[in-house]
């Protein structure tokens, strides 16, 4: 019994020894892949990830454009329309929405037994999660600039460079939200509860940051829904793709200079949503394990 038991794990071990940089190289890319190509046959999945954001885009920047124009304010240099403030919250909005759809498709592998597959390869479960993450945020880039073209057209008036600049910060923000995304997967049991579970996370972290409004005016508004976006790590996203569209990331002050809170929150919580997901998606300590998950 005891044979039966440490052999396989012995075996693992073995293949971990043997396993080179290419190897590690030919999963990454199989594991991205993967998400990308099934993106990719997905047109519906496609088409709603560009139509939603033009909805608020047309609806709320466009509709609102004469009752909430923008004051001079960092990095803007000038009086700004309100479908340009808009464009830095609908490109987190997409990597939001494209985090929890790619988490919840975490889910429905584990309920047909897809992620078990995978989770008992002997790749380290560490850098399949990860691999599986930057999946994620390379599906998130084709949705972007897909949308990032559409505004283009509009005449939203982005800065030349910043189609180049805004994109540490958009893999930055892709992998803090899938993070998130990761950890609920890992939280979460059934496919119908994490759907339902999708909207008390997405629209409040939309509503309560500074996607749709800057922290003044909330503030102006209500004291403690400005604590709430403070503190909320998509206005920290929102904030970091902001700044990137104009190669920076974070404001720069005359007496203290540049402030990292932006990058900082974005990273730390990157790191702690993951670290969380790692340990839950961990047969043997994590919530997987204790609810009959996939074995590795």
């Amino acid at each position: 019994m005891t044979v039966s038991q440490t052999g396989p794990v012995n075996t693992k071990l073995a293949a971990h020894r043997t396993l080179g940089p290419l190897a590690y190289l030919a999963c990454f890319n199989g594991i991205v892949w993967r998400e990308v190509l099934r993106y990719l046959n997905q047109t519906e999945r496609f088409l709603s990830a560009l139509v939603r954001p033009l909805v608020w885009l047309f609806g709320l920047g466009y509709g609102l454009r004469n009752a909430l124009g923008m004051p001079i304010q960092q990095p803007y240099e000038t009086y700004i329309p309100y479908e340009l403030y808009m464009t830095p919250g609908l490109v987190g909005m997409i990597l939001l929405f494209n985090a929890m759809q790619s988490s919840l498709s975490m889910v429905y592998d584990r309920e047909t037994g897809a992620m078990r597959t995978m989770l008992v390869s002997p790749f380290p479960r560490t850098f399949l999660l990860v691999s599986k993450l930057f999946g994620g945020v390379a599906v998130s880039l084709l949705q972007v600039y897909a949308f990032l073209v559409i505004t283009y057209l509009l005449g939203i008036d982005l800065p030349a460079s910043g189609y180049v600049t805004v994109i540490p910060a958009v893999v930055l923000s892709g992998l803090m939200l899938g993070s998130i995304g990761l950890f609920l997967s890992s939280v979460i049991k059934q496919l119908e509860n994490f759907a339902g579970v999708m909207n008390y996370v997405i629209f409040p972290m939309i509503f309560f940051s500074t996607a749709l409004n800057p922290l003044w005016r909330i503030k102006e508004g209500n004291e403690y829904l400005y604590q709430i976006a403070r503190f909320n790590p998509f206005s920290h996203a929102v904030e970091l793709i902001r700044f990137g569209f104009y190669g920076q990331f974070g404001p720069v002050y005359p007496d203290t200079g540049f402030d990292p809170t932006h990058l900082a929150v974005v990273i730390g919580c990157t790191v702690l949503f993951l670290a969380g997901a790692i340990y839950a998606y961990n047969p043997s300590k994590g919530l997987i394990g204790r609810r009959g998950g996939p074995a590795g």
